[in-house]
């Protein structure tokens, strides 16, 4: 996106000046340039009050194959002129193989013209929504460990001395979330301060994280690795506050075909890569498998090759839920425990059934497709019928409760979030902030003051977060920097030199501010960034 930047500011100069710049660019880039750091370089231009660029040709989505035995991959393109104007949006609407071998692949296409965004689609501003106060200190990533000698087997889960066991916990990757799940456990020694502390209270797990995570860690560059050798590369305590005191949480990976939500234990955790979602009502559930919030999250996500993404900080952050009185509330409930039940119990049933296997098979039955062969054991198995009825039951009651029609497409449906969003975002400028989970958001029960008269709510979790030391070299310190605004969502230049020994706010501001110059970071209304 380096080369895009530079011929948009070049467009950018011919809008400004007709005598010098450039009429307009033309670039190839991967499918990358939908992803959200790399839409925010785009935004940046295509915003600009003063001098703004448009999209006037794009391709989001493109193969790039010579020939048939060519690697597939997919590709986007994009035309940039100066000014606000319309532009085409062109996809494919077939890809079929060639008779000749030698031409590759024949490509139909259908074309589109109206206002192209800058993640390269047409229709609502979705890139506009704001982040919510309602939504946030809930959703987070899971466990970053940094080194595979905190994992232990089941047989090694079972030789640790019954009174070490408090360190032990089950763990999951996204991997095991969507495809085959295996019982795994890490060692986490997060709350112990010193070495000495450790050979003392737990002198087994000492032995193991010495043999197998301290020899690398005694030669990494960060001195917090070095020093702190027992825990992991990133402990991650918002996320460690968010689940703590509920007897379960929200489940979800990062990147999957299907967005996929379910609930799991206070004793088993995620990887990086998965995330945490501080929320035990399955009314929650049912909200965020709905329909609503898969069309949501598509357009605001972004991808890993052909696969979706789900951005916390795009996804859900901005996602307006449903104001619902008691009665839509338990609708849902019971539809989200259902729902819950329902996969695990087939699980359960069939080991080796996956969530992506039943979700594919889901997919073909609401297109019509025969289920046949290896499908239609998996439908058996899933019993995906009942799985249709339940999510198409989902679906009505989630549009029931936004008293919206339940047939809405996929654009009305982000028109209609887009507004809601500005909305509650107004809402919360004047002060209402309609609280997800009050008890621990906004623990002292503060009312927020109308904008302009705002202050820092304190709204922490009752875990102590630990302060990082502040490393010399500027390089360390923008990836440290990134690092924190990754894990806290948004933030204030502030909170972020809270999280340092040492640092002072004077210095994160301008780390922030190349940050967003680079399109990693995002200034919000209220001069605090997001990742």
């Amino acid at each position: 996106m380096y080369w895009w930047h530079k011929a948009a500011q070049s467009v950018q100069k011919r809008g400004s000046s007709r005598n010098s710049g450039t009429r307009r660019f033309g670039l190839i880039t991967t499918r990358a340039a939908k992803q959200t750091f790399n839409v925010r370089v785009i935004q940046a231009y295509t915003v600009d009050p003063k001098h703004p660029v448009s999209i006037v040709y794009a391709v989001p989505d493109h193969p790039w194959v010579d020939t048939v035995f060519a690697a597939k991959v997919r590709i986007a393109m994009s035309v940039v002129a100066p000014g606000n104007r319309n532009g085409s949006l062109v996809t494919t609407s077939s890809e079929v193989r060639a008779l000749n071998s030698n031409d590759g692949w024949d490509v139909a296409f259908q074309t589109d013209i109206g206002k192209v965004r800058p993640n390269l689609r047409l229709g609502a501003d979705v890139l506009s929504a704001k982040p919510l106060r309602s939504n946030q200190d809930l959703c987070s990533m899971g466990f970053a460990t940094g080194s595979r000698g905190f994992f232990l087997s089941p047989a090694e889960a079972s030789s640790m001395p019954k009174d070490e066991k408090r360190f032990l916990r089950q763990i999951l990757s996204a991997h095991e979330i969507t495809k085959q799940r295996k019982q795994r456990f890490v060692i986490d020694a997060w709350d112990i301060e010193s070495e000495n502390e450790l050979r003392e209270t737990a002198p087994w797990v000492c032995q193991r994280l010495l043999e197998k995570v301290f020899p690398k860690r005694a030669e990494n560059n960060d001195p917090k690795l070095r020093r702190e050798w027992w825990r992991f590369r990133r402990s991650n305590q918002d996320y460690r506050a968010l689940k703590s005191g509920l007897d379960r949480f929200i489940v979800a990976p990062e990147t999957s075909k299907h967005r996929l939500f379910f609930f799991e234990g206070p004793n088993t955790d995620v990887e990086h890569g998965a995330y945490g979602i501080g929320l035990s009502d399955a009314h929650f559930v049912a909200i965020l498998s709905g329909r609503v919030h898969d069309v949501w999250a598509l357009a605001q996500g972004g991808d890993l090759g052909a696969t979706p993404r789900y951005n916390k900080t795009r996804c859900f952050d901005p996602f307006p839920f449903p104001k619902l009185n008691e009665a839509e509330k338990q609708a849902l409930r019971t539809l989200g425990e259902e729902l819950d039940a329902h996969r695990k119990r087939q699980q359960s049933a069939h080991p080796k059934l996956t969530l992506t296997q039943m979700y594919n098979v889901l997919e073909k039955l609401r297109a019509g497709e025969t289920i046949e062969g290896k499908d239609k054991e998996i439908y058996d198995q899933g019993l995906i019928g009942i799985l249709k009825d339940i999510h198409d039951r989902i679906d009505a009651a989630v549009a029931d409760a936004y008293g919206w029609p339940v047939d809405l497409t996929d654009e009305e449906i982000l028109f209609k979030l887009v507004d809601l969003n500005k909305e509650r975002a107004a809402e919360e400028a004047a002060g209402h902030i309609r609280w997800l989970r009050p008890d621990y958001q906004n623990q002292e029960g503060k009312k927020a003051e109308a904008k302009g008269k705002q202050t820092e709510l304190d709204v922490g979790a009752v875990i102590k977060i630990e302060k990082a030391p502040w490393l010399k070299v500027l390089p360390e310190q923008i990836a440290a920097v990134r690092e924190v605004l990754e894990e806290l969502g948004e933030a204030s230049p502030e909170q972020i030199a809270r999280r340092f020994q040492r640092a002072r706010t004077t210095a994160i501001e301008p780390l922030l501010a190349s940050l967003a110059a680079l399109g990693q970071a995002q200034v919000t209304e209220d001069g605090r960034y997001a990742a």
